[in-house]
């Protein structure tokens, strides 16, 4: 049988869905599957067509490849990602028939509304991708997070109610849920929304990110590795969309070489990987990015590069960089030590 599971890390920018399901059919998404029950269900009612399930949860995507399993389902993917690093990454614009979000974390507390996933952004987002007359469908139990649902699907130009009103409070034709049932026992009243994309346009303001040849440095320092490891301390970079922190330093145990634990985020993508410093030989060095973690090359992680080989430089005053494949102004950025 075909496996369930997709590694994102082997999945192409953005994605081929036509080549990971072996055939031609319309993408229906459900965000966030939780215990799997709708995702199944949604598979075995419209098995012509490819059927992708999105969750952060390793348990819940280990509960759901067993049901796909034990189903027999051959229509069925499942994916580790975030919801917005899906939409904009790994799917093309109109790539998407249908999309289901059911019962999305409501993050309750004042510091926490930022991190909901449902605003007028992540619907414009979602209309780039969603096909003109493709379906989407949201359902929550929280009130408060019901109010803003509302008032965005509402704003927004991009989408229009199926219904004769924004939201039903009943929906007998879709299957209910273990946290649906769980929010009905408790007295919470359920909120449906069923929408479309209409066909106004909307700008591509979500470029998928482009990835670069696996970028590097080389560099001439008087200085030797001991030197440049008691030199080392924390430091952060940043441009206008990306944010590079430098995290600890290793030595490796075997040849002449420095590991810079990295972390850099340029959203939607977020990475940790490896930067290494390698000596060459005496006075020459090699600055470029580890494959621990399957890193993609991306614009952020040319800039940490860059902000690396600078910082190097600045450490000697005969210190110069002889030669690199990235673009020259990224090698003006300066780092600055974390507190």
């Amino acid at each position: 049988m075909t496996s369930t599971l997709l590694h994102t890390h082997l999945l192409s920018w953005p994605v081929d869905w036509t080549a990971v399901f072996n055939r031609e059919a319309p993408l229906l998404i459900e965000i966030g599957f939780g215990g799997g029950h709708f995702l199944i269900d949604l598979a075995q009612r419209r098995p012509l067509a490819n059927v992708l399930g999105v969750e952060i949860s390793l348990p819940a995507l280990d509960k759901a490849q067993r049901k796909v399993q034990t189903a027999a389902l051959t229509n069925v993917r499942v994916l580790q990602s975030d919801a917005r690093y899906l939409l904009q990454v790994l799917c093309a614009p109109a790539a998407i028939d249908e999309v289901y979000i059911n019962f999305p974390d409501p993050w309750p507390k004042a510091r926490q509304l930022h991190r909901r996933l449902i605003d007028v952004d992540f619907l414009h987002l979602l209309a780039t991708r969603l096909k003109p007359g493709g379906l989407l469908d949201i359902a929550t139990d929280h009130a408060d997070y019901a109010v803003a649902i509302t008032e965005a699907l509402e704003t927004t130009p991009y989408f229009d109610s199926r219904l004769a009103t924004t939201f039903v409070t009943e929906d007998a034709a879709r299957l209910r849920t273990k946290y649906e049932q769980i929010g009905l026992d408790e007295g919470r009243i359920c909120h449906y929304y069923k929408w479309v994309r209409n066909q106004t346009a909307a700008p591509n303001d979500y470029p998928t990110p482009k990835e670069f040849p696996m970028p590097h440095v080389v560099l001439h320092t008087p200085l030797d590795l001991d030197a440049i490891q008691a030199r080392y301390g924390r430091m952060r970079s940043s441009d206008q969309d990306r944010h590079v922190s430098f995290m600890e330093l290793f030595r490796a145990h075997e040849g002449e070489a420095l590991f810079v634990e990295t972390y850099i985020s340029e959203a939607p993508v977020a990475q940790r990987l490896g930067i290494v410093i390698r000596q060459r030989e005496p006075g020459n060095y090699v600055i470029s990015l580890h494959d621990l973690g399957f890193p993609r090359p991306t614009a952020g992680v040319q800039l940490a590069i860059a902000a690396l080989a600078r910082w190097l430089v600045s450490l000697h005053d005969e210190a110069e960089i002889l030669h690199h494949n990235i673009p020259s102004d990224m090698l003006e950025v300066d780092v600055t030590h974390a507190a």
